[in-house]
């Protein structure tokens, strides 16, 4: 078994028993993708909804949910699945600071993303934890499609 460490705007593929895990999502939002039959699993950390709001050409775009997410299914597809075999789970999207103005809840506009982006490729979302105001770390299991929700100060959860 190998943990395969996914840091902030970045993602990676595991296979049969890879443990993905990425740490520390606040507003950030973890997009967990599996194909079941090949033990085929995905994670990406994303930071920003959408590519089209970059300022800086030489960005990283696996920072945005739209070019992240589709470069992480491309990854996958190189690896023998194909997007009709894929489900989703996702987990983060928090709102970190109090603020009356829905344009800095960045946390809510990244799920709203992710939710459209993986609407488009017709990928299901079967398990989320997203929302409230507190960061977590994921643990993406890729024998099982289990992902792994810990938070300090909260129970662990399995969805």
């Amino acid at each position: 078994m190998a943990t395969i460490n996914v840091g902030i705007s970045d993602l990676n593929v595991g296979k049969d028993t890879d443990v993905l895990a990425t740490y520390a999502l606040g507003s950030c939002v973890g997009i967990c993708l599996y194909d079941e039959g090949r033990k085929l699993a995905g994670l990406a950390h994303i930071m920003l909804p959408w590519s089209k709001d970059a300022t800086n050409p030489s960005d990283n775009m696996r920072r945005y949910a739209d070019t992240g997410i589709n470069e992480l299914i491309s990854k996958m597809c190189a690896q023998g699945t194909s997007v009709t075999r894929l489900t989703a789970k996702i987990a983060g999207g928090a709102q970190m600071f109090t603020t009356n103005s829905a344009i800095f809840n960045i946390g809510e506009r990244n799920v709203e993303a992710v939710k459209k982006v993986l609407q488009t490729y017709r990928i299901p979302i079967i398990a989320e934890q997203t929302g409230s105001n507190f960061g977590r770390t994921v643990f993406f299991y890729s024998e099982t499609g289990i992902m792994e929700i810990r938070a300090a100060m909260k129970p662990t959860v399995q969805l």
